[in-house]
């Protein structure tokens, strides 16, 4: 069981960092909420640790407007690091997914 939640991870940062490379995606809680407002977003990721306000209300606009949300099983610390920054990284939406196939990732762990 916990070797399959680890493939899953470094699955998820492995479609994170090829998004990075081919794809567009913006970083920050201000900048997510934006893309969900205006429809840009197709995915939107949270960190474990984000705080509850934010988590909450990043869950009710994607609720609204039927964006995909994935819950990170890591820290805001291993989020960024996944998207290859040297900072942290609380929550990130991604607008165009690129080469990845990190939506097929996302809709499976939501089912």
């Amino acid at each position: 069981m916990v070797k399959k939640v680890k493939k899953s991870a470094e699955n998820i940062n492995q479609k994170l960092a090829l998004v990075f490379k081919s794809g567009k995606a913006v970083l920050g809680y201000r900048q997510t909420l934006k893309t969900i407002r205006t429809g840009r977003a197709r995915v939107v990721i949270i960190s474990k640790n984000c705080p509850a306000l934010r988590k909450s209300e990043i869950e009710y606009y994607c609720m609204l407007s039927k964006t995909y949300l994935h819950h990170y099983e890591g820290s805001n610390t291993d989020l960024g690091t996944a998207c290859g920054k040297i900072f942290r990284v609380g929550c990130l939406s991604i607008t165009n997914t690129g080469d990845s196939d990190i939506l097929k990732v996302v809709e499976s762990g939501s089912e």
